[in-house]
């Protein structure tokens, strides 16, 4: 498992995303100019990496160091690209499975849900690069390793990857109290997307108007909803379910 770090300072950043280093987050303080930064700027958004304005404060409480206001969050995992993850599937005669997270936040939802989608024989775990858990040591230590197995893909338009999965023939499935049916009578033997919504809204109204069949899992005690890692291990296993064919 490739550890957590942070780079400190405007050109030691430029020069690990010039290299390809795998970075989390670029975090940057609000007001930033002149040249260097503009450099490092315009890379950033090039190579199309994550990053947040934040005041000098959120940087010092990282470091004391002299960080020059940006402060670059390397990666816990190696992100691959999702085309490339289904691409792969299909040419292995494979049914692609792939978990997309619509905002999870919690480090720990986040590593549950990679678990479970590892031991169902999930090709990818799909997330934004905005509004979700950070994969720290905290996701790990949940997803009991399958952080570090199953493929990892970050988006920076969630909706339009989605719409794009769609278009390579992958059935899109949300799970959401909203749904029109029960997983059960959801096909899921397809080539197949499930996304599952943050853990207070929900799937975004965008989101929503991307699916093919929106589910729902049937209850009967007074709670009206599960925690969202147990909820998708729900639909996972149900499409495992499905899949399955006796030896």
């Amino acid at each position: 498992m490739k550890e957590k770090a942070y780079i400190f300072g405007i050109h030691p950043c430029l020069e690990a995303i010039s290299s390809g280093k795998e970075i989390e987050k670029v975090f940057i303080r609000k007001g930033l100019s002149g040249d260097g930064f503009q450099e490092l700027f315009s890379l950033i958004r090039k190579s199309g990496t994550p990053y947040q304005m934040v005041p000098l404060e959120k940087l010092n409480r990282i470091t004391r160091k002299n960080h020059q206001g940006v402060i670059a969050l390397t990666s816990m995992v190696v992100y691959m690209p999702i085309d490339e993850v289904v691409q792969r599937a299909f040419e292995s005669g494979e049914t692609p499975l792939v978990i997309a997270l619509d905002s999870i936040t919690d480090v720990r939802n986040m590593g549950a849900i990679a678990r479970s989608a590892e031991i169902a024989g999930a090709h990818a775990l799909l997330v934004p690069d905005k509004g979700s858990a950070q994969l720290n040591a905290d996701a790990m230590k949940s997803s009991a390793g399958a952080l570090n197995i199953i493929p990892v893909c970050r988006t920076s338009s969630f909706s339009k990857t989605l719409v794009q999965l769609r278009e390579s023939g992958l059935k899109i499935v949300g799970a959401s109290e909203k749904g029109n049916q029960m997983i059960y009578d959801s096909a899921m033997t397809e080539p197949l997307v499930i996304v599952m919504g943050s853990e207070d809204t929900g799937l975004s109204d965008n989101v929503l108007r991307i699916c093919d069949d929106l589910v729902k899992i049937p209850h009967k005690g007074q709670i009206k909803s599960l925690n969202v890692s147990v909820a998708a291990a729900v639909l996972l296993f149900e499409a495992v379910r499905q899949r399955f064919t006796p030896e």
